[in-house]
């Protein structure tokens, strides 16, 4: 039996998920994808409390859930597995709560991400997408549950980052009073002032070169594309990476309109995501809108991919003298 690549694997735990992601290093220097994995938890319930607190049973529920991705990890025998949070559980004020429940459920260590810390490893994963390159200019969206971070990247560096508190599970909590039910205008309205309010605030300017593109990451981006590819009947990989704006925008106003229950049972829409949606959408296109853009590439690179390059890289690193 072939020995297995020098392998590393990183847990992400998110505001409205937690993902796996297995990897090894391409042929080419970049990070070959062996296996992936999702595990729906929303542990950023109650991010909007004051002050912020994780809740007993979404606790529990990611720690299990950290220690069934940590298992299926297992079999690729990886060198180095991580496990990092971001918004929801940074911002908690008992987060050193979850990170001895992981530790009791799994003996891994958690490491909560700084916001900067965040936005860094997302640029160095969207550089590690064979898609973007010759890409020399490029903003970058990545929206999660409990934060937005905005970058410009300009020849593979990192000019301007935020990160913005814009994270579906806390815009919703915040701005919508009843998720199940259709959105009034006053709760559409609300959103999209507070998405320029916010990247208004940050200080963030969207200075890179006229005409320069934009990539989107996270959840809300990728089930936009597979509702679009159940529609199609197509796999999501067969599906063109390009968003209009406009699409998104109308996407957005019609699920705004339905009720949870309808939204669920549309093709494509992941039935747990169903509350947070509408405020997705619409903070996505609100934030292109600011940014003069009106088409966004979808990418599945993302904070997973920068942190698999890095301890691909250290693995590498520390290796070397054994095999010299």
């Amino acid at each position: 039996m072939p020995a297995l690549p020098r392998t590393v694997a990183v847990i992400d735990i998110g505001s409205n998920s937690i993902k796996l992601l297995v990897a090894a290093a391409a042929p080419d220097g970049g990070v070959l994808t062996l296996a992936h994995r999702t595990e729906e938890t929303r542990i950023g319930t109650g991010i909007t409390g004051n002050p912020p607190r994780l809740q007993p049973d979404p606790m529990r529920r990611a720690a299990a859930s950290v220690q069934t991705l940590a298992a299926a990890a297992g079999p690729f025998e990886p060198v180095r597995t991580v496990v990092v949070a971001t918004s929801a559980v940074r911002d908690a004020v008992n987060r050193n709560d979850f990170r001895d429940l992981i530790r009791t459920a799994c003996g891994l260590e958690l490491r909560v991400l700084t916001g900067e810390e965040e936005a860094r490893y997302i640029a160095r994963g969207i550089l590690c997408d064979p898609g973007l390159a010759g890409t020399d200019a490029f903003y970058l969206f990545d929206l999660g549950g409990g934060s937005m971070e905005l970058l410009a990247i300009d020849h593979a560096v990192p000019v301007a980052l935020a990160s913005l508190p814009l994270g579906c599970v806390r815009l919703t909590e915040k701005l919508v009073a009843d998720p199940s039910r259709p959105l009034p205008s006053e709760a559409i309205a609300a959103v999209r002032e507070e998405v320029a309010a916010v990247v208004g605030a940050s200080g963030f300017a969207f200075s890179l070169p006229a005409g320069s593109p934009a990539v989107v990451t996270g959840g809300t981006a990728t089930t936009f594309r597979a509702m679009q590819a159940a529609a199609s009947g197509k796999p999501i990989e067969e599906t063109a990476p390009t968003i209009a704006v406009a699409d998104l925008a109308a996407l957005a106003e019609t699920l705004a309109a339905e009720t949870i229950e309808q939204r669920r049972a549309r093709p494509g829409l992941p039935p747990k995501r169903a509350d947070v949606i509408p405020v997705a959408l619409l903070t996505l296109a609100e934030t292109a809108r600011l940014a003069g853009v009106d088409t966004l590439r979808h990418s599945f690179f993302n904070l997973r991919y920068g942190l698999a390059a890095e301890l691909l890289e250290q693995a590498e690193a520390a290796a070397r003298p054994a095999e010299d």
